[in-house]
């Protein structure tokens, strides 16, 4: 199956290619009622290419830890959660989330967030995470099927990058620059595509000397 970089074209994902579903929830992972999001997110990734497993149910807190690292051990390339993420007192997600993470990428849920807000205003009081643990990618979603779909709708654009970064892929060439924001030669984050920081440019003109 295909999918499409953001301004590149179709690109396939590579086969093997590995995916887990987490729901968090005390009162599905007792049965009281149907997860509705995981299946969700189960959709959507295998949308993208991802061969998915999932959704596991767990309750909220420690569970949701100990079924992350459990995804970590296991190499899956990307977890993708759901439920635990609000401001109430068993939402614990989060928590749970950054014990487990070596690296944050803030922008993955101020991204989710922003997509949620122009709808629902209640988008802004979800704590979501996303960060990447050893090779896996790790991102939080909030419990609600709207927000899911919020979520799902930024991933669909960024998850494949973001995967073949983690498995050391070099970023796209969207432009004749070489790279999608337009900047011919520049690393999106900054630096060069190995991640490493560039010096300032000198003004086109040249470096200007004292009068």
């Amino acid at each position: 199956m295909t999918a499409a970089h953001p301004g590149t074209g179709p690109a396939a994902l590579p086969e093997g290619r590995r995916a887990l579903v987490v729901t968090a929830s005390n009162r599905a992972a007792a049965g009281v009622y149907a997860d509705r999001g995981g299946p969700l997110l189960v959709a959507g990734l295998e949308a993208l290419g991802f061969a998915v497993d999932g959704p596991r149910v767990v309750p909220d807190g420690d569970p949701v830890e100990a079924a992350l690292r459990d995804a970590v051990r296991e190499a899956y390339d990307v977890v993708l959660t759901t439920g635990g993420t609000g401001i109430s007192p068993t939402d614990r997600t989060p928590e749970a989330t950054r014990r487990v993470l070596d690296r944050e990428i803030p922008g993955i849920p101020e991204a989710i967030r922003a997509e949620g807000l122009a709808k629902v205003p209640t988008a802004a009081l979800s704590r979501g995470l996303a960060g990447v643990a050893g090779r896996t990618l790790i991102v939080n979603l909030p419990g609600s099927t709207g927000g899911v779909r919020d979520g799902l709708a930024v991933l669909q654009r960024i998850l494949l990058h973001a995967v073949d970064q983690l498995h050391g892929g070099d970023h796209p060439g969207g432009n004749p620059g070489g790279n999608p924001g337009g900047h011919s030669g520049d690393h999106p984050g900054g630096g060069d595509a190995d991640g490493t920081p560039r010096p300032p440019r000198p003004p086109a003109d040249g470096p200007r000397t004292p009068a």
